[in-house]
């Protein structure tokens, strides 16, 4: 096994899973409790990567990044160096692609926690910040833990954005999914098996835990009492 991509999957899984929880909680409590008619605009949006081929998001996403885009010209112009193929191109797919899975759970859990609760904070006074933190996270902790463990695993699993945007270069943009394809590329099928039994038995965890968690919370449409 490739512990070097393994290494590198498990940081960028990481950092993806920090950055997300920072950007989804505040996206996820807009889609929750705004009343703007135009939110199924933005609904799109988060869902898109959901739809998307992986290879069209990861084109877009390379063009932008590319030296010729303004983004790209400006890091350039910080750096030194191109921001794309580098492993800060890859955290930035990551986060754009894996949007959905850190947001859904998030909303799903925060429109099922009580909205008297929620009202009866605001009536005593408390600003819509203070009670998303003291009343509306605490209360959607399994929400929270299965938008993460969905974001990570699924950051892990990346492929396709991954190898448009940072390429294949070993030690620096070379995940796991991308071993396994170069490992099955030079018909070396005994090292791709052994990387591929590890994501298949991580991925199984990863949902068993996610339906253990919410098997109880509501938080899943087949789970919902009608």
């Amino acid at each position: 096994m490739n512990w070097s991509a393994v290494l590198i999957s498990l940081k960028l899984a990481g950092i993806t899973c920090f950055l997300l929880l920072i950007l989804g909680v505040p996206v996820a409590y807009w889609l929750c409790f705004s009343r703007r008619r135009w939110k199924f605009l933005v609904e799109a949006v988060v869902a898109l990567p959901l739809v998307l081929p992986p290879t069209v998001l990861g084109f877009y996403l390379l063009v932008a990044l590319g030296s010729r885009s303004p983004v790209g010209r400006w890091y350039e112009s910080l750096t030194g160096h191109s921001l794309a193929f580098t492993f800060e191109a890859l955290v930035l797919a990551s986060v754009i692609y894996s949007l959905p899975f850190a947001v859904q759970p998030l909303a799903a859990a925060f429109a099922a926690v009580d909205r008297s609760l929620i009202e009866v904070s605001w009536t005593l006074g408390v600003s819509p910040l203070g009670t998303l933190w003291k009343l509306i996270l605490p209360s959607s902790r399994n929400g929270v833990i299965t938008s993460l463990v969905l974001t990570f695993a699924h950051t892990i699993g990346e492929f396709g954005v991954v190898l448009m945007v940072g390429g294949n270069i070993e030690g620096v943009t070379r995940t796991v999914s991308i071993d396994i394809y170069d490992q099955a590329q030079e018909l070396n099928y005994a090292a791709a098996a052994q990387t591929s039994l590890a994501l298949l038995v991580f991925s199984f965890v990863v949902l068993a835990l996610v339906y253990g968690l919410n098997r109880n919370a509501g938080l899943w449409p087949m789970n919902r009492k009608r």
